[in-house]
């Protein structure tokens, strides 16, 4: 990990986090929602930094609500979205827009998701879930399920899970 990366965790006081990276929840709205269909009240939004190291990547995984990922500093991040009828979606965020890249990009609820820092190097992005996060939402499939369910995106699934230990 290089100085700017460890220097960003330190200041922002980022905490390892289960599927890869590291975060620190920055907002927690005081609303509350009742109704979901999942059935648990949740904040009306939560917000988060997160930061993965050169190398790192977020694993597969899937939360019960919307989520907008804001990029913003290091390099692109590449956004991988598996759709429950079998679709790969590869968002890529970052700065240069000529080049396709978004500042933005919106993970909807339910839809599986991984990333990682494009082209070597760190990324840092915002991610605000709506209705709020809560870790009760969080689903991370083994590898063995995804291969099962996405056969034909088993190269993309085998580098963005981690074998069963």
């Amino acid at each position: 990990m290089d100085d700017a990366c460890a220097a960003l965790i330190a200041s922002l006081e980022l905490a390892p986090h289960p599927e890869g990276g590291f975060y620190r929840e920055t907002f927690r709205s005081p609303q509350r929602l009742d109704g979901l269909p999942h059935g648990a009240p949740r904040a009306a939004s939560t917000a988060i930094y997160f930061l993965l190291p050169p190398g790192e990547f977020s694993a597969f995984h899937a939360v019960a609500s919307d989520e907008v990922f804001h990029h913003y500093d290091g390099a692109p991040l590449a956004l991988e979205l598996l759709h429950a009828d079998g679709r790969h979606e590869r968002l890529m965020l970052g700065r240069d827009v000529a080049r396709g890249q978004r500042p933005q990009g919106v993970v909807p609820a339910g839809v599986l998701q991984a990333c990682a820092p494009s082209g070597g190097g760190w990324s840092l992005v915002g991610c605000t879930v709506a209705p709020g996060f809560d870790f009760a939402d969080f689903v991370m499939p083994s590898r063995e399920a995804l291969l099962a369910r996405f056969p034909a995106h088993a190269a993309l699934i085998t580098a963005r899970t981690r074998a069963a230990i």
